[in-house]
């Protein structure tokens, strides 16, 4: 990675928070985010690896950041794209990354390096980025452009071949004719690479075969846009986030709709907790609307709901602007969240969260009279 010993002293220089965090390690008994600053634009994602130790970080300044989880300080910078990089994603042992941006191209980098091991070029700016289990092959999701339509494309990238020998064509591509009028907003793969989860500007989620690209199923989720979507840690239920205001809870199965939680403003983006039965949503404002709007009545927070009943019990506010981008530690003890103003919190939670029981709401008698005689 790029100068990581300049990256270091510049985030210790922006970031003070960052030696409260190295002496407290986990006996945190209060809650005071670390700010990280590394990026002169928007943030577009957030994400932590699978162990929980990295975070990946990228924004329309076109340079995606590696950081210590921990501790927040700048590991070092990926180098190379010359647009809005909007997605990103690594892989399972953390040795590759991919990224996608509006430049028409996805890059696939080593890790620890910064070193770009391949470039796929595209027909169209690059939405999405996924990963398969296993790390065999990725899948992308571009925009329309000019006569081109938009697609799905899948790669095979088989870490054990010579890069050489990967092709810049993709093996399979499912194209959304211009007639449909929607565009692709994420991508994942689902458990055993058994299906493609696509979602979209039109509130639909669809599922594909990423064999043959057959679409397999279709729900129409939202009635707006569908801005982000996040899995639990088994990939059993999913979250999303949406533009009507509202994220929702599915089953991954037969995509049965389980919970609602409903805000005043866009969603855009939710996260479930892998240790409580809670449910973190980002959003805000419009961004249009944000230089007329003060923090709190642009809802600038971070917002916490009960999984089970969809209360909302508390919020983190700190952030200029909406929400973009929201992330939560494998291991359930901190949480990290990018923002319009360019800045990423990252919040380590109190002793008093982490030992808080969620309490059963009980059942409310209007009148003692209504109670029948025992």
């Amino acid at each position: 990675l790029k100068s990581r010993s300049l990256c270091a002293r510049h985030c210790r220089k922006e970031n003070p928070a960052s030696k409260f965090s190295q002496r407290a390690g986990n006996n945190r008994d209060t809650m005071r985010p670390i700010l990280l600053k590394g990026h002169e634009r928007s943030i577009t994602r957030v994400k932590y690896n699978y162990d929980g130790d990295l975070l990946f970080t990228c924004s329309k300044d076109a340079i995606p950041c590696l950081w210590f989880a921990e501790t927040g300080e700048r590991i070092g910078t990926y180098n190379g794209h010359q647009g809005t990089v909007w997605d990103l994603d690594v892989n399972r042992f953390s040795t590759r990354v991919i990224t996608a941006s509006a430049d028409a191209t996805v890059k696939l980098w080593k890790t620890n390096t910064g070193e770009i091991i391949r470039d796929f070029p595209h027909r169209g700016p690059v939405r999405g980025v996924a990963w398969a289990d296993g790390s065999a092959m990725f899948a992308s999701i571009s925009d329309p452009f000019v006569e081109y339509e938009a697609r799905i494309s899948i790669y095979d990238v088989p870490e054990d071949e010579d890069p050489d020998s990967y092709s810049d064509e993709p093996r399979l591509e499912i194209p959304f004719p211009k007639e449909m009028g929607v565009k692709a907003t994420n991508v994942v793969f689902l458990n055993c690479n058994e299906a493609l989860l696509v979602t979209f500007d039109d509130g639909s989620i669809r599922l594909y075969d990423p064999t043959d690209g057959t679409e397999l199923e279709e729900i129409q989720a939202h009635e707006k846009k569908i801005n982000a979507i996040s899995f639990n840690r088994q990939k059993t239920m999913f979250i999303t986030s949406s533009m009507d205001t509202t994220a929702k809870l599915y089953d991954v199965v037969d995509l049965e709709h389980i919970k609602t939680y409903k805000t005043s403003n866009p969603v855009n983006a939710a996260v479930i907790s892998p240790t409580k039965d809670h449910i973190l949503l980002g959003g805000g404002q419009d961004a249009m609307s944000v230089t007329t709007t003060s923090g709190k009545q642009g809802k600038f927070e971070t917002r916490f709901f009960e999984l089970v009943y969809e209360n909302e019990f508390g919020s983190v506010k700190g952030h200029f602007g909406p929400i973009n981008a929201l992330a939560i530690n494998p291991d359930g003890g901190s949480y990290a969240s990018g923002a319009e103003d360019g800045y990423i919190r990252l919040h380590f939670f109190d002793k008093s969260y982490l030992d808080m029981k969620d309490p059963v709401p009980e059942l409310e008698v209007e009148d003692d009279d209504d109670v029948p005689n025992q």
